[in-house]
């Protein structure tokens, strides 16, 4: 029963007018005073039911009313990443020749995003635009969209609501997080046995000048030459400097195995993980670029972003995997670790990935077995033995 009035209620309020709290009670108290002179046959009690039902009527036609003649438009949403705020910016045009004033307008967010509170608009005058910006957050990555904006108010009188929806198509799209990665084992040394160095290994390792890359930790056989005394006293732990290497551009492919089926907060995590190492194999100065099993190589900052952001589990594969060089291989499954190319990395999203154990066939590949209880940067900057 309180569902059928609640739906009523709204029916009436998006289609014609809904009594508020105030017009409730006045209709109350007219229909007492009417019963009240039916009763009595009092001249003066019809006159005060006759005066608060034409009040009443006033107060829904002009709520009705109010709302006509206005457009909405709406701004390009700027693209963000997940955890910062969605910025929408609406402008409310008053294309009649009277003021619209004490409005509320509010987006019909999807229900991923959550509600989106109303914004007041306090006057808009006649042939002007009112432009306002308010601020959603979001949670997760995805690729958003929704069509209608409404408007709600109960000028003049507040005795009723009236509520009309516009439509604004909305796209928003909410990129993957990129994490900070300083250094990336696994990346470094994808395809490294096919790799020309234009300098040596023996040269790097005896250099004390040149182009310093980054700054990480010490590791056991690092050469003493190359600590960051400097910075080593400042943190207290040896810093040691790497070099810029001049490299042959090798092409680095990030495959995503986004047509196997996933947990969901271990897909997150992965794909997480290959914005973070397309980014940083960018910034490396590879040729990198990104696969997913919809569509396929792509290229591109931009594109990655919004290709990662629109990704999601078990999708349909249109491409072949690019099986004819190295790849870093991000899957829940351990038996698609063994078709990888030689020279490939993996990593493995797993429920138990410490019960992993590499096959014959792996044996010789380079990866990692993601621990969902550990930081997801810590493991992709782990040193790989």
């Amino acid at each position: 029963m309180f569902k059928i009035i609640t739906r009523t209620l709204d029916w009436l309020e998006s289609h014609w007018v809904k009594p508020a709290y105030s017009g409730g009670v006045l209709f109350a108290i007219a229909l007492c005073f009417f019963g009240a002179a039916t009763n009595t046959m009092a001249g003066w009690l019809y006159a005060i039911s006759g005066i608060i039902f034409a009040l009443l009527g006033l107060g829904a036609v002009l709520a009705g009313r109010s709302l006509s003649h206005i457009k909405v438009r709406r701004r390009l949403i700027a693209p963000i990443s997940a955890g910062d705020n969605i910025t929408l910016e609406l402008e409310i045009e008053n294309t009649s020749n009277s003021p619209r004033s004490l409005l509320q307008a509010y987006d019909l967010l999807p229900s991923v995003l959550g509600t989106a509170k109303p914004t007041a608009i306090e006057q808009i005058l006649p042939h002007q635009t009112q432009r306002i910006t308010y601020y959603h957050p979001t949670q997760k990555r995805g690729v958003y969209r929704w069509q209608e904006v409404e408007l709600r108010t109960a000028t003049p009188l507040g005795l009723f609501w009236a509520r009309r929806s516009r439509k604004v198509p909305a796209k928003a799209i909410v990129y993957p997080q990129v994490l900070p990665l300083r250094y990336c084992p696994l990346v470094d040394t994808i395809g490294r046995e096919e790799r020309l160095q234009n300098e040596s290994d023996r040269r790097y390792q005896s250099a004390t000048e040149g182009i310093t890359k980054a700054l990480r930790p010490y590791r056991t056989g690092d050469p003493t030459r190359l600590i960051h005394w400097r910075t080593s006293a400042r943190l207290g732990t040896l810093q040691v400097r790497e070099l810029e290497v001049i490299t042959s551009g090798k092409e680095v492919i990030i495959c995503l195995d986004s047509g196997a089926a996933w947990n969901s907060e271990e897909f997150e995590r992965a794909v997480i993980a290959a914005a973070s190492l397309y980014f940083y194999a960018s910034r490396c100065q590879f040729s990198v670029q990104l696969w997913t099993a919809q569509t396929g190589l792509v290229q591109g900052n931009r594109v990655v972003l919004e290709t990662l952001a629109a990704t999601y589990i078990q999708e349909e594969q249109t491409t072949e995997i690019p099986l004819k060089f190295p790849l870093v291989w991000l899957t829940p499954h351990a038996n698609s670790i063994n078709t990888l190319p030689r020279g490939s990395c993996y990593l493995l999203f797993a429920n138990s990935p410490a019960s992993f154990v590499p096959s014959d066939a792996t044996g010789n590949l380079i990866g990692l077995a993601i621990d969902p209880e550990q930081p997801l940067q810590d493991q992709l900057q782990r040193q790989i033995r």
